[in-house]
């Protein structure tokens, strides 16, 4: 089974580059506070990488 990482948004993409709210939209963080489960592929983190100042990020078990 793969690893699995919770992501939650903490930081509006309003007022951001259109870059940054296609990437969040990209994980499915559409509203401020949604927490969503994905699996921890490089793909993902870089993404994570990419907005870590707007989202925290919690390992699952």
């Amino acid at each position: 089974m793969s690893k699995q990482i919770k992501v939650t948004l903490k930081k509006s993409g309003i007022g951001r580059n259109e870059y940054f709210t296609k990437v969040l939209s990209g994980m499915g963080l559409t509203k401020l506070h949604k927490t969503v489960v994905l699996l921890d592929t490089p793909e993902i983190r870089g993404m994570i990488n990419k907005v870590g100042h707007m989202v925290a990020v919690e390992e699952c078990e």
